[in-house]
């Protein structure tokens, strides 16, 4: 059995904090969502969903963005955005949820009525860091032809956010599942891939991972990178660490080179995962997979250097009960760095 773990997402633009941030992100969001087929009115609910977080942004965070992104999941296309912000956080995220709730005059809506309108909406906050909000929409009932139930959040995401002054991230992630035993969870497979340097060569390279990703026949994390070492010679190369999970087995896999980080972080700490020195596609040396036990309701987390490892579960409580997007939004917020590209993907309740 092979099937994607979670919808498919592709980043569309950032939009930092600043006085057009509410206006700008809505007309965005108010095209992309027409531009996909959801329809006039669900267009209008996605652009007022968009426009009170960003508002809240605007209101409250010291440095935030909105993350617009496109899922889709088959023939169905969806709109989701995600908020990140440091400030001061939300004392009573409860009080915050009840319709019609504003704390700063913003439009009145609150955010009780954008988890309404939304298909899927999470949120995380910490008093004196900040917070965290994803919210999902797809088309309704009218809107473009019936389809299967469509998905919730998923087991595994992640975001990517280019250096100040790109437009193009140079580091990519992807996910796919792998065949497993007949009736278990079947393996998860996640890389990472931090194209050298930023702009669109080091996009073109990430890229080029995530095809060959894509399209190996072996899952193995060296196999992956076997065959994304041969798709990455004649682009400038890059760090890549490939994980697999295997539910059934109860471990996971861990081959990594060059400097992309991996953690296994549960509710006592984490646990950090080796990767060897190298550059894929040029300098690659030889691979070596370790192996560690998957830890009981926590989670994978891989980042690229721009992040800095300094981040620690024990200062953002809860932060396991949310969606791996959340998740990662918020380790983003912790821990990125605006000098370099960033990107950082979670997985979690896949065993």
């Amino acid at each position: 059995m092979t099937a994607t773990v979670s919808p498919r997402c592709e980043d569309v633009a950032w939009f930092r904090d600043g006085a057009s941030l509410a206006t700008t992100a809505r007309g965005a969001s108010a095209a992309l969502a027409r531009r996909l087929g959801l329809g006039a009115h669900r267009a209008a609910e996605v652009a007022l969903a968009v426009t009170e977080a960003a508002t809240n942004v605007q209101r409250h965070s010291v440095d935030g963005g909105l993350l617009l992104r496109v899922v889709r999941s088959g023939a169905e296309a969806g709109v989701e955005f995600l908020t990140v912000d440091s400030g001061p956080g939300m004392p009573d995220v409860r009080a915050a949820l009840v319709d019609g709730a504003s704390s700063a005059s913003s439009l009145g809506i609150g955010l009780g009525t954008v988890a309404r309108l939304a298909d899927h909406f999470d949120l995380h906050s910490v008093p004196g860091r900040g917070t965290v909000l994803s919210a999902r929409f797809w088309p309704r009932a009218g809107d473009t032809a019936p389809g299967a139930a469509l998905p919730g959040a998923g087991a595994a995401d992640g975001v990517t956010r280019p250096i100040s002054g790109e437009t193009v991230c140079g580091d990519a992630w992807s996910v796919r599942t792998a065949d497993g035993p007949e009736g278990a969870r079947p393996p998860v497979v996640v890389m990472l891939c931090d194209g050298l340097g930023h702009g669109p060569l080091a996009a073109r390279a990430s890229r080029a991972a995530v095809e060959a990703f894509q399209a190996c026949a072996d899952l193995s994390p060296e196999g992956v990178l076997t065959a994304v070492d041969r798709a990455l010679r004649g682009t400038r190369g890059g760090a890549v660490a490939v994980a697999r999970l295997e539910p059934t087995a109860g471990r996971v896999l861990y081959c990594g080179v060059g400097n992309v980080s991996g953690f296994l972080t549960d509710a006592d700490g984490r646990r950090a995962l080796l990767s060897a020195p190298g550059i894929v596609g040029a300098q690659m040396r030889t691979l070596r997979t370790f192996e560690q036990p998957l830890p009981a309701g926590g989670a994978l987390v891989m980042h690229s250097d721009g992040l800095t490892e300094r981040w620690d579960p024990a200062a953002l409580p809860g932060l396991l009960r949310h969606t791996p997007l959340v998740m990662a939004g918020q380790l983003l917020r912790e821990a990125a760095v605006r000098r370099d590209d960033a990107s950082v993907v979670v997985v979690k309740g896949a065993w």
